[in-house]
């Protein structure tokens, strides 16, 4: 019940012990075919140019801002937590200018100074931003963002590896251009898959570059020709076949559910674990208009060993909880609710064992 990988369920653990077969085989292709029209439900879009890719979510972050950034673009990064901080990283190493807007963790972006930043750099290409925010439990308004990109001409890259499958996402209804998320977190999927989505005008970006992609194996030019020509595909790399069977059943099972249905029950699972929390004497830090239902940040009490309770944890009662990042390392733990795992039994089970390690 950490910030993750989740659990994965058992059915998916199957799913991947099916034969493999190769990457170009027909029954593969129509697979490929498959996932991506789940993918398309999960992120409610219709973009062609939507695909799981085939490595962690940080290689999902990259694709994105490789193939929409060239030397010299301008690119405003909101930063509330470690992620965002990453999202510069990737700016700086595609040789982009990075404008930053720095908000306390903990705490929303601030539209007012997004929007004034907005107006400050009328040649700002892109506006970055995390969904959700891993680090710190924090929601964005991602809707409210994408409309104020929209306002400036400006491109949306969005963070949506915790958010995917967990609360309420948008992708053609907010105008999201290109989005990235992992397959770890509330898809209940096991690591090493990125799915991707890009817009149509995100795509014409792309298309006319002036320069080539920094990375080969992330180029979408080259990518598409593998996931976006029907039955007849170019060989581009070798599908880590495996973890798409666990990919598709993963999402196969998200749409089972229903969308609306996997949101509610992770509210569900977080109202049940933060009233569990308030009894045993410990609080969450993050506002509850804002709060991740599907990251849970607790403030850890003044002398308590946040290594020692986590080890307790692990050792005695099988629970993994997950330890602060960057300036909350020591201050709070993160409990995760994600996927498979958001269940009454591991919730109860989460808090009668901090309450044990504590006395």
């Amino acid at each position: 019940m950490g910030p993750g990988p989740s659990d994965v369920s058992p059915r998916i653990l199957n799913a991947m012990a099916r034969p493999t077969i190769g990457h170009l085989d027909p029954l593969f292709i129509q697979l490929m075919d498959e996932t991506k029209n789940l993918l398309q439900y999960a992120f409610q879009t219709e973009n062609p140019l939507t695909m799981p890719i085939s490595a962690p979510g940080s290689a999902g972050m990259e694709a994105c801002f490789v193939n929409l950034i060239e030397p010299g673009d301008k690119v405003i990064v909101c930063i509330n937590g470690v992620f965002g901080m990453r999202m510069v990283e990737n700016v700086e190493r595609c040789g982009g200018e990075a404008v930053t807007i720095n908000n306390a963790w903990g705490e929303q972006t601030d539209l007012n100074a997004v929007e004034d930043a907005l107006n400050v750099n009328p040649d700002a290409k892109i506006l970055a931003f995390v969904h959700a925010e891993t680090s710190t439990g924090v929601r964005n308004e991602a809707k409210l963002l994408c409309e104020l990109a929209q306002k400036h001409n400006c491109l949306t890259i969005v963070d949506s590896v915790t958010s995917l499958g967990g609360i309420e996402l948008d992708v053609d209804g907010w105008g999201i251009d290109a989005i990235y998320s992992g397959s770890q977190k509330c898809l209940s999927c096991v690591p090493g898959i990125a799915p991707v989505s890009f817009s149509e005008k995100a795509v014409s970006v792309i298309q006319n570059r002036k320069t080539k992609v920094q990375s080969w194996f992330l180029d979408m030019n080259l990518i598409v020709g593998y996931w976006g020509k029907g039955a007849k595909r170019a060989y581009h790399h070798t599908a880590p076949v495996n973890s798409m069977y666990a990919m598709y059943e993963s999402l196969l099972m998200l749409k089972e559910e229903g969308l609306e249905n996997a949101w509610k029950r992770h509210a569900s699972g977080h109202d049940r674990l933060a009233q569990g929390l308030n009894e045993i004497g410990l609080e969450l830090t993050v506002d509850s208009r804002f709060r991740l239902p599907q990251l849970n940040v607790v403030r850890i009490p003044e002398g308590v060993d946040d290594a020692k309770v986590r080890s307790h944890l692990l050792n005695e009662f099988n629970l993994e909880i997950g330890a602060g990042l960057g300036e909350h390392a020591g201050k709070v733990w993160r409990i995760g609710l994600m996927g498979y795992a958001c269940k009454q039994r591991n919730i109860d089970h989460c808090i009668a064992s901090l309450k044990s390690v504590l006395n």
